[in-house]
């Protein structure tokens, strides 16, 4: 009786599929009920011997995740009025993200053990599931149970930061072996330049060369799982090449904005619109771009992941830092494809595989704190067994020009409006339940 029951919940699906070492159609059995993958082959079934089925205009990732994001709810609830965990999570879905992970410059931070648990509660009915860093500031210390980390070497937007190196390496040392995430950017340097005229020029390229590296330093010293958030500065490339040649465990992230905008491109745009793209680190010159896009090219780059950091309208004109980028993630990917020529097997790696590897090192730490961690099977990112059934599919022939109206983000804004992409996010597969794009409130 029961094997009857269990095989009912077998479906089949089948697609274009893309992972980091294949790009072929693929027959791919999952069990509904449990919301895991019980088989893949090469496609051999016709069409109505399927229960989905997808033509070559669509490509089939496992799901994508970003893991740099911040969702702004914390237990203060003082900024849900720029975000919450749900609307986090409906504009995650519009950009076909599946999973995210949450940074922790909070009014009220998750630093603790305590700290930690009462954010991680407030994420129990996401649609999602959103893995919470712990902040890193000069008198914490590492909490029980493993979770990444997140270190401000500089002021950035919250209060967790550091004022010197000295005090950030007297820290770090009681985090030996830990999973730590670094924003670059030198906090001597910013502050003898915060009085210049210009976001870029009192956050200079200077200030994430030298934090950069400072980190990679920080990252040997103390044998830290390191990885370095949205990274902007081309010529900082050869230093996390030559660090991972060392044997360096450290990642590289870089954001959709700048991977496509550069100074010269901005300044095409009026001075009003120039102001709501201030971020940190800033967004650099064109030769900055195009070296970010060579180490994405190249597996230099690891990671794709947007640094969502929505603020109200009146917040940008006033000129704070932060870009929203979860409802444009898929589209902005076919861009990546079929205008720069990123082949679907990176795509898979930075946007599904490395962010899944991430998410999932931390499944069994959360198994008994968080619903959604639980019925993941191995976790998410991958198109294997025993892995999630949880998809993300492009149609890379059906164009999407960027209109307010579309965005989840509470922001209502987006550094694409008015941009066309040439694919779009077709459907959605979360645990083995097709999505239609758009159904979710």
């Amino acid at each position: 009786m029961n094997n009857s029951i269990e095989h009912s919940n077998i479906k089949t699906l089948q697609a274009l599929c893309a992972t980091s070492s294949l790009h072929e159609r693929l027959d791919i059995e999952f069990n509904d009920n449990s919301g895991l993958i019980t088989k893949i082959s090469k496609a051999s079934l016709s069409r109505d011997q399927v229960d989905y089925y997808f033509s070559d205009e669509c490509v089939l990732f496992a799901a994508f995740g970003d893991i740099h994001i911040h969702a702004r709810e914390d237990v203060s609830k003082k900024n849900i009025y720029k975000e919450d965990f749900n609307s986090t999570c409906c504009a995650a879905l519009n950009g076909g993200v599946l999973f995210v992970g949450d940074m922790p410059n909070n009014p009220i931070p998750p630093i603790d053990d305590d700290s930690y648990d009462a954010k991680l509660n407030l994420t129990d009915s996401s649609l999602i599931p959103i893995l919470l860093y712990a902040g890193i500031g000069p008198e914490t210390r590492p909490l029980s149970f493993p979770v990444p980390y997140k270190v401000y070497m500089g002021p950035s937007i919250g209060e967790l930061f550091f004022k010197d190196n000295e005090s950030l390496d007297f820290v770090l040392k009681h985090y030996k072996n830990q999973v730590v995430s670094f924003h670059c950017e030198d906090p001597e340097i910013l502050e003898n330049n915060k009085e210049n005229s210009s976001h870029e020029l009192r956050r200079p390229v200077e200030a994430e060369l030298l934090a950069t590296e400072t980190a990679l330093q920080l990252i040997k010293k103390y044998h830290l799982k390191g990885k370095l958030c949205h990274y902007s500065a081309g010529s900082g490339l050869k230093l996390i090449s030559q660090a991972k040649k060392e044997g360096l465990h450290v990642d590289c992230e870089v954001t959709p904005q700048h991977l496509f905008y550069s100074i010269e491109k901005l300044k095409l745009k009026s001075k009003k619109e120039q102001i709501y793209f201030q971020m940190n680190p800033p967004i650099r010159y064109e030769e900055d771009r195009l070296s970010l896009i060579e180490g994405l090219k190249s597996g230099l780059i690891d990671i794709l992941a947007t640094d969502h950091a929505p603020h109200s309208q009146l917040e940008k004109e006033k000129g704070m830092s932060g870009l929203p980028g979860l409802d444009t993630f898929g589209p902005f990917v076919s861009w990546l494809i079929l205008n720069q020529k990123i082949s679907v097997q990176t795509i898979a790696k930075v946007a599904a595989e490395n962010p899944g590897d991430f998410f999932n090192q931390f499944l069994s730490s959360f198994n008994e704190r968080n619903v959604h961690f639980r019925d993941l099977g191995k976790g998410m990112g991958h198109l294997k067994v025993g892995f999630s059934a949880s998809f993300t599919i492009l149609n890379l022939s059906r164009p999407v020009t960027i209109k307010e109206e579309n965005l989840k983000t509470k922001a209502q804004w987006s550094p694409f409006l008015g941009e066309t992409f040439p694919g779009s996010v077709e459907k959605i597969f979360y645990r083995g339940v097709m999505i239609n794009h758009g159904d979710y409130a």
